[in-house]
């Protein structure tokens, strides 16, 4: 018997967590993603898609996928990189043409190796993040260089936390929710060990009856608790945040059960969420805003008013 799980129109970081919901439910039913009505998805939405699927094939059978019917969307679909990494991770009818040129930042990517990071990093480097955080969303060069390295620890904590293979993509868009100004969204997901499991060997025992995903998530995201015991190692979390605050983005990171986030003010996420739907290893989204437009000077005040010369004043007759 199979199970056809809907997915939403909008396919996001909430229609992720629905279609977990409706995916645990299932049992061992073999499964069918409806994506035919999707009109818009962002990577995190994309790569979560992309994970269900690779963690359900391993778990169980390969779930089927069915397309969305717009082409516009398909072939969004496939500049993004999205369905070369769906054939894999799902049953699907092959599209049909060929996949456009990538309009992405950064077309959904897998990572496996150092040597896959490394390869992202140089892509980005050839010119395109320069061009995005300046050009597009007002930040210096100095930022730009910040963003490559942002981009370089995030997905190296892929290979260094998850021991398993992960993926991350990266788009631009005009404007995003609560927001009115261009966005780049970065998703960076993995099914591997996740924090609790990244960090219980060292600071499982000294939390006691509280370790859990939640726990875990807030002692390496607040604290910045790492799973090393030489001083400085493992502080690529805690710099990501600093950077991701200085540019007034938002940061979140799902891990097992939990999800935390700096939210900024134009945000509505809450800070903390738990005894969500499980899912393995890593799933972390940033959004970095434009800069905003420095507000127009005032205009000058007008220049006190001359009066006319008088002219001059004859002499009295006489």
């Amino acid at each position: 018997m199979t199970r056809v799980v809907t997915v939403p129109q909008t396919l996001n970081g909430e229609a992720f967590e629905g279609l977990l919901a409706e995916a645990a439910d299932a049992g061992d039913e073999k499964l069918l993603f409806d994506a035919r009505h999707v009109r818009f998805a962002d990577p995190y939405g994309m790569l979560g898609l992309l994970a269900i699927g690779t963690y359900i094939g391993e778990t169980g059978g390969r779930p089927m996928l069915d397309l969305p019917q717009s082409p516009e969307v398909v072939r969004y679909f496939g500049g993004m990189g999205f369905l070369s990494a769906a054939a894999i991770a799902f049953e699907m009818a092959p599209p049909r043409g060929r996949n456009p040129e990538s309009g992405a930042l950064l077309p959904i990517t897998v990572i496996n190796s150092a040597d896959d990071v490394h390869a992202v990093v140089n892509e980005l480097n050839e010119g395109r993040v320069s061009a995005l955080l300046t050009e597009q969303l007002g930040h210096s060069k100095v930022d730009a260089i910040g963003f490559s390295v942002l981009l370089s620890e995030v997905s190296q904590n892929i290979i260094e936390h998850a021991a398993a293979p992960g993926w991350v993509g990266i788009q631009t868009y005009r404007r995003w929710k609560g927001i009115d100004r261009r966005v780049a969204v970065i998703a960076v997901m993995d099914l591997g060990v996740g924090f609790k499991g990244s960090l219980e060997r060292e600071h499982a025992a000294r939390f006691g009856d509280r370790w859990g995903d939640a726990t875990a998530l807030e002692a390496a995201f607040i604290h910045g608790v790492t799973r090393f015991r030489e001083p400085g190692r493992g502080q690529g979390l805690k710099q990501i945040r600093k950077r991701v605050g200085k540019w007034g983005g938002k940061i979140s990171i799902r891990s097992g059960t939990s999800r935390i986030a700096d939210v900024p003010e134009w945000d509505d996420a809450l800070p903390l969420a738990k005894d969500l739907p499980y899912f393995p290893g890593a799933q972390i989204e940033i959004i970095l805003p434009a800069r905003e437009a420095a507000p127009a000077p005032p205009p000058a005040a007008p220049a006190p008013a001359t009066r006319a010369a008088a002219p001059p004043r004859r002499p009295p007759p006489g």
